[in-house]
């Protein structure tokens, strides 16, 4: 039998993200808050430990997010990261009623910091911030979203199952952007007001 160590390191087998979870960033790109909780998938491909401005000649986007990791159906340890967008082309794939796949699921799509344990009844303590360029560009937690984590979970769980290492990515608060080769990124994961994990990219 595999230790518990040996199964917090458990690769994932997939990347389930939460879209148009935060008003103020559905607002800011113009889009209408959905009828459902919007998911949609990035394969363990998309991990990725550099930060990319452009991915294929296309330019990238970024979004800072609260990111669990499930263990025995729970959300077991927390992370911060960022999800990477090519948004001309998202853009042009939802005009067209078409997959975002293309747009999301790319190499390099994912970052994420180490993450930690974290209690449940801890959860709705976190928030998440990002200083780019040493100057706060994002700033969220969990009572601005329209979906909480324990209800995340509970409904992908109705539809899908997740494995042991699998990773839920919650949404990003408002302030996304473009990204351009050099720039600095500080993402915090805070529960309260104590730093739980830090990490910091340079773009290229």
């Amino acid at each position: 039998m595999p230790s518990e160590q040996t199964k917090a390191n458990i690769p994932p087998s997939k990347i389930v993200c939460v879209g148009r979870n935060y008003v103020a960033h559905i607002e800011e790109l113009g889009n209408q808050v959905a009828q459902q909780m919007v998911v949609f998938l990035k394969p363990s491909s998309a991990m990725s430990e550099v930060l990319l401005s452009q991915h294929c000649a296309e330019s990238l986007h970024f979004e800072t997010e609260i990111c669990f990791k499930v263990q025995g159906g729970q959300l077991a340890e927390v992370a911060v990261g960022l999800d990477l967008t090519k948004r001309d082309l998202q853009a042009q794939l939802k005009n067209s009623g078409l997959p975002w796949e293309r747009a999301k699921a790319f190499d390099g799509a994912a970052l994420f910091s180490e993450f930690v344990v974290i209690k449940q009844t801890d959860i709705a303590k976190l928030q998440v911030s990002l200083q780019l360029n040493n100057k706060l560009q994002q700033h969220g937690n969990v009572d601005l979203m329209l979906y909480k984590p324990d209800v995340i979970l509970a409904q992908i769980s109705e539809f899908m199952t997740l494995n042991d290492g699998d990773i839920i990515m919650t949404g990003t608060p408002a302030g996304v952007g473009q990204i351009h080769a050099g720039d600095t990124f500080n993402a915090q994961l805070h529960l309260a007001d104590q730093l739980l994990v830090e990490q910091s990219w340079v773009a290229q």
